[in-house]
């Protein structure tokens, strides 16, 4: 069962780990991500920030896809953590259990526009998300989950 997908630039670290754990009750988080996968540090130290008891894996956007496809993750309360609105738009395309997308955190970059305080985005994202809205997905905004949920517009 997918709870909640999130796009943060930093995947995952303590906020994400442990706030977004204990208040979804997740067992499981699926980091989507084309590098990570193959860079040892950065899965060594993601292994690290997770809760002990919470099971943690990490595959490529196409074979993420694949697995949520397959079934094979439906016995997991799945909390899926990706690094950028367009491999969470990937993925929601082609995932109809995601319903709701959680913008967390995505850095300032040339271009980008403000939207709260930890959230920017280009316009070709705004584009992307305005378009997964037109779906029936909701996009909302929260750095951790007691914040209050503001719905992206």
């Amino acid at each position: 069962m997918i709870l909640l997908l999130r796009v943060d630039h930093r995947l995952l670290h303590g906020q994400v780990a442990f706030s977004w754990i204990q208040n979804l009750g997740a067992d499981c988080i699926l980091i989507a991500n084309d590098s990570v996968v193959n860079d040892e540090l950065r899965k060594t130290t993601m292994k690290l920030a997770k809760p002990q008891e919470v099971k943690l894996v990490i595959k490529n956007i196409e074979d993420s896809i694949q697995a949520l496809k397959s079934g094979v993750t439906d016995k997991y309360k799945l909390f899926i953590v990706v690094e950028s609105v367009e491999d969470a738009y990937k993925i929601a395309k082609e995932v109809d259990e995601i319903k709701q997308i959680n913008l967390g955190g995505l850095k300032a970059r040339e271009n980008s526009r403000n939207i709260s305080k930890a959230v920017n985005l280009l316009e070709e994202e705004e584009n992307l998300l305005k378009e997964l809205q037109s779906l029936g997905i909701e996009i909302e905004i929260r750095q951790v989950a007691n914040d209050t949920k503001v719905l992206y517009r």
